[in-house]
């Protein structure tokens, strides 16, 4: 069966991650719809790739269709890789609760159900507690702090999604150091 096209790409999972470079670190977060979320961590320098998926569920490679049902236990996420050198993962995180409302509890604004909550998913020691003091910091936090058990990337037509146009055709700018609002859904 072949797969499926949008005005964006195919509905195959997009390739990822590519190589890393010794000097790069991965970094998850879930904050809602992962589209705006990735767009901001595009524009921030430091951040050498982005890519959207489904995190910290149950299903071996989920479609965005089975993710949405709220069954499989994942929520839509970005995983980036990034150069600690260029940005830290402290600010990584401030970038993140900048993006979000990290005391609304079961999604983002109008995005609601479980595959819209929000998460600090964690690669190493340092980023945990980098994560558990940030998060620890905020009074009725709602954000998870947890090991990244598994990312599996979007279908590609998710990816850059804003970048390339979103619904509506107009395209956002993921220049490094752009703050242009972002538009959620284009």
């Amino acid at each position: 069966m072949g797969a499926k096209m949008s005005s964006f790409g195919s509905d195959k999972p997009a390739p990822w991650p590519p190589a890393k470079q010794p000097d790069e670190r991965l970094a998850t977060f879930a904050g809602g719809c992962f589209w705006s979320v990735e767009l901001a961590f595009q524009r921030l320098p430091g951040v050498v790739a982005t890519c959207v998926g489904y995190a910290q569920g149950s299903t071996p490679n989920p479609t965005y269709e089975q993710v949405c049902s709220g069954r499989t236990g994942h929520t839509e996420a970005v995983q980036l890789i990034y150069r600690p050198a260029e940005v830290s993962f402290d600010e990584l995180c401030t970038a993140f609760l900048n993006k979000i409302d990290p005391k609304q509890k079961g999604g983002q604004g109008n995005d609601m159900g479980s595959q819209y909550r929000t998460g600090i998913y964690w690669h190493d020691d340092e980023q945990q507690k980098v994560a558990q003091a940030r998060l620890a910091a905020i009074p009725g936090c709602a954000v998870e702090a947890e090991p990244v058990r598994e990312f599996w990337p979007a279908e590609e037509y998710h990816q850059q999604y804003l970048e390339k146009g979103g619904r509506f055709g107009r395209k956002q700018c993921a220049a490094k150091g752009c703050n242009d609002p972002i538009r959620c859904y284009g």
